[in-house]
This record gives C-alpha cells, structure tokens and sequence, in this order.
C-alpha cells in the first residue's frame, strides 16, 4: 500500500516525537524578579523556528495507527495546515517593550534561534540548559538570553492506538525560558500549553468554524503567557 504524502510525514514526526521524548525534561523555574537588575543587564530576545501549523494526534503510536488516523482526519489536517501564525512572531516585540519600560536595555534577535545547533553543554549544576548558549553573550552583547520556543500549532486530537479518545481542540504549546549566559543555567523556564474545544459543533469541514476560532484565541491566550511574567 502506498501511502499519501501528509500520512508519511506524520509517520516520520510521530517516530522522531518518540525518539526526543525519552529525555528527562528540566522541571519549570520560577520567575522571580529580583534575580535581575533591568537597569544593569542587557537581555536578549530570541524566538526558536515556529512549526508548521498541521493536526497533532498523539497516541496513534503504532505505523498503521498514524495512518489510520491521518486519513480519518485528512479534511481537518488540510485545513490546519492553512492556517496562520496571525501575530505570534511579535512576542519577542512584546517583551522587549515590557522590559523597556523596566528601564531595561534589550537586543530583540531578529533572526530564529537555533537552539539545535549550539553545542552540547555540561548539565552537572542545578538548571543548566543542555546547550551551550554561552557563546551569544559576546555575539550579541547581552548578559541574559529569553527564548520563546514553541513546539507545536494547531490542532490536538487524542487518540489510543486507532481509536480517537477526545474531539479536536486548537492548541498552542511550548515554553518560555530565560538563560543567564554567565552560568548557561535557566533562570526561569515556564511550559506553555494550551488547549481550547470548539464553542460550537466541531465537526464542520471544510473550513471548521468553530475549531478556526479556537485557534486564534489560543494564538492571542499562549502569546499572552510568554509575555506576562515581564509585565
């Protein structure tokens, strides 16, 4: 059997999910915000490559069940897949204003982040980021690095092997962290997820009103919390 192009790719990131999530994950970091002297330091914004929009279905975690449920899903994954990032990219913006009117000196990155790619550092200490983001203080001139890294836009839909366990909701999900270069240790690190259900029948392709309007508000809603620790 020969499967479709969109049911391969979803094969492919499910493997790849499987792969990277076995990695103890670093446990949240509060934000407090006496640890920084907005007057003194000098704090960069940067931004990770944001995903492509498309339709996650965690759970369908055998080959047969991600094609399965890719093709019972094709007409909302088609859809997803056409929806924009509306005005995401500007939460590097964003904080760099709320730290601003902090008194604080700020170099907005305008260039994505690759995280990826940096060099893999020593994680011994207590929050130490598992790269090296060392190397970006003398590159940018900044003190404190703050990442807005999502991982995932769009559509969620749960799934046990080949059966759905929930309906569809819009979703944003990612985390927000901030890297004292000094150290290469987290200063603060807060997940970010959200998850909004269709306020009407989901089930409405092509276009899926109702899931359509989830998704901006959970654009506006998981902007809103990367933001809000700086306010």
């Amino acid at each position: 059997m020969k499967l479709a192009r969109p049911v391969v790719a979803a094969i492919l990131a499910a493997v790849v999910s499987v792969i990277t999530g076995c990695a103890t994950p670093q446990k949240p970091v509060a934000f407090q915000p006496e640890t920084v002297n907005w007057r003194a330091a000098r704090v960069g914004v940067a931004m990770t490559p944001l995903p492509k929009v498309d339709t996650h279905m965690p759970g369908a975690n055998c080959l047969l069940c991600i094609a399965a449920a890719s093709v019972a899903n094709s007409s909302l994954v088609d859809h997803s897949r056409t929806l924009p990032v509306e005005d995401l990219p500007r939460v590097k913006a964003r904080i760099a204003d709320a730290i601003r009117a902090k008194g604080g000196k700020v170099v907005v990155i305008e260039e994505p982040l690759e995280v990826s790619k940096l060099a893999e550092a020593d994680k011994s200490a207590e929050n130490a980021a598992p790269r090296n983001f060392r190397p970006l203080r003398e590159q940018y001139g900044i003190d404190k690095l703050i990442v807005v890294e999502v991982s995932a836009l769009g559509m969620w839909r749960t799934y046990s092997a080949y059966f759905p366990t929930s309906d569809p909701k819009a979703t944003l999900q990612g985390r927000g962290y901030m890297v004292d270069l000094a150290t290469n240790t987290y200063d603060w690190l807060q997940p970010v997820t959200v998850l909004r259900a269709s306020d009407k029948v989901w089930d409405e392709p092509p276009k899926y009103p109702g899931l359509t309007n989830a998704y901006f508000q959970v654009l506006e809603v998981g902007s809103d919390e990367f933001v809000k620790p700086f306010q």
